[in-house]
């Protein structure tokens, strides 16, 4: 009978050991994958020039509407375009054709630092 409790024991300790290194694999694929996550996200966010264009596409499309300002983040500032627009009859929406010129004329790196890292509402 001591004879087997000590392979059942054995059993027991090498089936443990064997999780626990099939824990250490699987956490280590996991903080693999997290990271690879990570960098794409970054990526993403890096990704400026395609912010750039769309805002700058919608600006001078849409611009009257404040479209480009919301892309952006800038919430207050796209109504206050919206108004802006509807007060002067339309007039105002050439703020935002003025805008999508500028941010298309710009630099990915200067769009960047201006309009997203600075926070910049206005032209």
């Amino acid at each position: 009978m001591s004879e087997e409790n000590n392979n059942l024991g054995d059993d027991i300790k090498k089936g443990a050991e064997e999780a626990a290194e099939a824990a250490k694999d699987f956490a280590n694929e996991a903080k693999e994958t997290a990271n690879d996550m990570v960098d794409e996200a970054k990526e993403i966010v890096n990704s400026t020039e395609n912010k750039k264009m769309l805002a700058g596409i919608l600006a001078i499309v849409v611009g009257c509407f404040g479209v480009h300002k919301f892309m952006l983040g800038y919430t207050k500032e796209g109504i206050i375009q919206i108004v802006i627009t509807f007060v002067t009859c339309g007039i105002g929406s050439f703020i935002g054709l003025i805008e999508g010129i500028i941010y298309l004329t710009k630099s990915d790196e200067e769009f960047y630092q201006t309009y997203q890292v600075g926070r910049k509402p206005w032209f």
